[in-house]
């Protein structure tokens, strides 16, 4: 399954992708370590976790979409491989949400392939999932990332303190959030007709 508008698409990621994704991630180390998520140290008595190798996420990524918990996609733009796409934390029964995490190549950003991607990437929740609300959690000081989630019109319904570990530390996070109510169009086409220079 690919979803694609114009030069940008998201596919699921593969194990194939391991040179291509960690040359990516390599050259935008400096750029993404502030907002990547880091391993807590071990409580008393607990093991020691480690960082998982590609190999290691892409097959947990795997098990997490097949049992229906997650939806991991590769992001491209113009055919090549530039950043990473999950909807996570998928819940069904009386609640139907799931968030979203992501980050690109520094080299693309600002050409609306990260306001893209996410709209796609909600659409298909929304109108192919069946999923009823996606949450996007983003610490404060991530300006690029907020002018994302701002820039598709996502709610922000406030503070989550200390809220994930991230960059060594525990972290407070602001939450972002739409309904699939709020979209009925689909986030894509808002998207589109919010962009400058779009006709309306």
């Amino acid at each position: 399954m690919i979803l694609r508008d114009g030069a940008i698409a998201l596919r699921p990621i593969k194990l194939r992708d391991q040179r291509e994704w960690r040359e990516v991630n390599r050259r935008n180390r400096d750029w993404l370590r502030p907002w990547e998520a880091t391993v807590p140290p071990p409580g008393p008595g607990g093991p020691v976790a480690r960082r998982p190798t590609y190999r290691q996420m892409v097959r947990h990524l795997r098990s997490e979409a097949n049992a229906g918990r997650m939806l991991p996609f590769a992001i491209e733009y113009e055919g090549r491989l530039v950043g990473q796409l999950t909807v996570a934390g998928i819940t069904w029964g009386s609640m139907c949400s799931g968030h979203i995490g992501y980050w690109v190549d520094q080299d693309v950003a600002g050409r609306g392939v990260m306001p893209t991607a996410v709209a796609l990437a909600v659409d298909h929740c929304f109108r192919s999932v069946g999923l009823h609300r996606i949450e996007v959690c983003i610490r404060p000081e991530n300006g690029p990332s907020r002018r994302v989630v701002e820039k598709l019109g996502f709610r922000e319904e406030g503070l989550r303190p200390r809220y994930l570990h991230i960059d060594g530390a525990w972290r407070d996070h602001l939450i972002f959030a739409l309904t699939a109510e709020e979209v009925p169009d689909g986030l894509l086409r808002r998207w589109h007709q919010a962009r400058p220079g779009t006709p309306r």
